[in-house]
């Protein structure tokens, strides 16, 4: 895909939401935080990564709520997000995005194109979605597992899964290499029900946050699924089968609100660095030409990078 879709994506986003300037197309309204992240010693058999070796690695994270609209109250349902960004030596930098959908319901830059464009808000809306979820067998396999995540409010942005949908491969240093998938996982899950959520007001995950903090740091684990062979990689709306290995790789502490100015802050899915590589999974190219065209629209500084595909 060229640059020019990524920018027609951004644009078909902002006929759904809305153009609000300085403000992303999608997840508009988020909480920027700094942390720690503590590798567990599994990590560093799987992968030679620098962060992934047990030493604390500082970290920035975004948690956001998936409506394009920056307003749009915490008690909608929505999809959440959850970025995280482990800084490494040498002013390095490498990215994990996730959201609470368990499956990607696009599988390629094409059909995601295409339901941005089915989704654009005209009286033939209706139809055009219609003929989009019976052409895309993707979005109607992913549907009910996704919707079931968008209908689910959360108690807190800390008490549900974020998952990163795309497989990544790690190399060990004795060259041994495994595809794997990132989730986040809480310490303890907890939901709302949308009663309970709208009385406790427009902002609620930021305020919930926020007083956890003045407790203690919020924790979130890391988990990876580590795919066999045969197993589709380079298909984030594809699942593996349940009995695939889960390995919890370390544990983030979120303890405070960043510095850094939230709108400017940019997360990259292909944004990696050395004993991780991207698959061949066509939507990850796409993504980070997306966001690249988001962070010049909003003026963020963002140098996607282009990393070979395993």
């Amino acid at each position: 895909m060229t640059a020019e879709a990524a920018l027609e994506a951004v644009q078909g986003l902002q006929a759904i939401f809305g153009h609000h300037e300085g403000s992303r197309p999608v997840h508009a309204h988020g909480l920027l935080l700094q942390g720690v992240f503590t590798a567990t010693p599994a990590a560093a058999r799987l992968t030679r990564a620098a962060h992934m070796q047990g030493s604390p690695v500082p970290v920035t994270a975004r948690f956001s709520n998936g409506n394009g609209h920056p307003a749009a109250p915490d008690f909608l349902p929505d999809v959440r997000g959850f970025s995280v960004s482990f800084h490494l030596a040498n002013g390095q930098r490498s990215d994990i995005v996730a959201a609470t959908l368990p499956r990607s319901p696009v599988r390629t830059p094409a059909s995601a194109l295409a339901l941005v464009r089915a989704l654009r808000p005209r009286l033939t809306l209706p139809l055009r979605f219609g003929i989009y979820a019976l052409t895309h067998p993707e979005f109607l396999r992913t549907a009910p597992a996704n919707l079931r995540a968008v209908l689910t409010l959360p108690a807190s942005y800390a008490s549900t899964s974020y998952h990163a949908l795309h497989a990544y491969k790690w190399l060990t240093p004795y060259g041994s290499e495994r595809f794997v998938r990132y989730r986040w996982v809480p310490e303890q899950r907890r939901r709302l029900a949308w009663w309970r959520a709208l009385r406790r007001g427009r902002r609620y995950l930021q305020e919930e946050i926020a007083e956890r903090l003045r407790e203690g740091p919020v924790r979130m684990h890391l988990q990876v699924q580590v795919a066999r062979p045969g197993d589709a990689v380079d298909d984030a709306s594809a699942p593996w089968p349940a009995d695939r290995e889960v390995v919890t790789v370390g544990t983030l502490e979120l303890q405070a609100p960043a510095r850094q100015g939230e709108a400017e802050w940019v997360f990259d899915p292909l944004r990696l660095t050395d004993g991780i590589e991207p698959s061949r999974d066509p939507l990850l190219q796409f993504r980070t030409q997306v966001y690249a065209a988001s962070a010049e629209q909003r003026g963020a500084t963002h140098r996607p990078q282009h990393i070979r595909a395993a």
